[in-house]
């Protein structure tokens, strides 16, 4: 199974936290096939389409940035210093290619650390940090290198997806490029059936690795829906270490993980599960008794209380350039996400 021509092309285009713009463009010119497409001054983007009735509208959010590396100091000698946009750990860093968004166009760069003595005889290496980590643009001095970048440049770690055996995909931004993907194609997939009871509004949100979700948040809070979705990945659990016991299973090829817990409303998670059974769709369930870490925990409690619930696929690998995922189980979550659109009738009582 080939990895789709879009999601690729979301994929390889840079988008940390804040700086979003190129994989955003790639999502609303797709969108603007089928929908009508809009954005907003954070930065997220809106695909509607129209339902054949009013009501409910259905919000599906998928946060669209990745987490990055931001510069924040340049010393004398060219090397700039940076800090984490989202979260990073430092061994995943060291050593990586990146590619650096600057005024100009992309600058490469490697990472490097500090040296350091080497542990004697006995003693415990210490571990690495972040501040030990510097990049390398290849700059002769503080000058030659503040006229390739400025303080606050972002950088990705450079590198093009890699298609595996058995229909497995992996590359940096699955998290959340599979959310802002799977939300455009459920979107796509109503409005090539003609519409859904109610409108569907997929949303490219922004800024989700980086603080309190503000890119779902403002969307949500303007589209004023009825039901939303999120949709995110969650840790596979089918690995060498994996524990399923704490929150579920979450296995490649397993299907979509649809997510029960505290704040995901019942109803929802019913209907969920009933569109997967009626379509065909393998499914396993999450659980959550409090916050989900997802775009789902802005969306619940906007205003005076949106029916809202979190539909994950399983990722080995979170918050490194290999993410990996099964894109079996990306079409899946697509077919799900439509045909549970389908399912919002009119008059539907979310009401606990």
């Amino acid at each position: 199974m080939a990895a789709p021509k879009l999601l690729r092309r979301l994929l390889t285009a840079p988008g940390p936290s804040g700086y979003e713009t190129a994989a955003s463009a790639v999502w609303r010119e797709a969108a603007s096939a089928f929908a009508e497409v809009s954005g907003d001054t954070t930065g997220s983007s809106v695909a509607l389409v129209a339902g054949t009735r009013d009501r409910p509208l259905l919000v599906v959010l998928g946060h669209i940035d990745e987490i990055g590396v931001m510069v924040t100091y340049v010393d004398e000698h060219g090397f700039l210093y940076f800090r984490g946009v989202g979260g990073w750990r430092p061994e995943v860093l060291l050593g990586q290619r990146v590619e650096l968004l600057t005024h100009e166009g992309s600058v490469a760069g490697v990472i490097g650390r500090k040296g350091r003595k080497p542990p004697k005889r006995g003693e415990q290496e210490e571990p690495l940090a972040l501040d030990d980590l510097h990049l390398d643009i290849g700059a002769h001095n503080r000058e030659q290198a503040l006229e390739l970048v400025r303080l606050g440049d972002v950088a990705v770690i450079a590198g093009e997806p890699l298609e595996l055996a058995n229909g497995r995909l992996a590359s940096r931004a699955l998290d959340n490029r599979l959310g802002a993907y799977v939300a455009l194609e459920a979107a796509r997939l109503v409005a090539e059936a003609g519409g859904a009871p109610g409108g569907v509004a997929a949303v490219a949100a922004v800024q989700e690795e980086v603080g309190d979700y503000g890119g779902a948040r403002t969307s949500v809070f303007s589209l004023q829906p009825q039901v939303a979705l999120a949709v995110d990945v969650t840790p596979g659990t089918d690995i060498p270490g994996g524990d399923p016991k704490a929150w579920g299973e979450a296995k490649l090829g397993g299907g979509p993980v649809i997510n029960r817990g505290s704040t995901i409303n019942p109803k929802v998670f019913d209907l969920l599960v009933e569109a997967a059974e009626a379509e065909g769709i393998r499914y396993s369930v999450n659980v959550s008794s409090g916050e989900t870490y997802t775009d789902m925990d802005a969306a619940y409690a906007s205003r005076a209380g949106i029916a809202t619930g979190l539909v994950s696929l399983a990722t080995r690998y979170i918050h490194t350039p290999t993410e990996l995922v099964s894109l079996v189980d990306v079409e899946a979550t697509a077919r799900l996400v439509a045909a549970f659109a389908q399912r919002l009738e009119p008059g539907l009582d979310f009401t606990r």
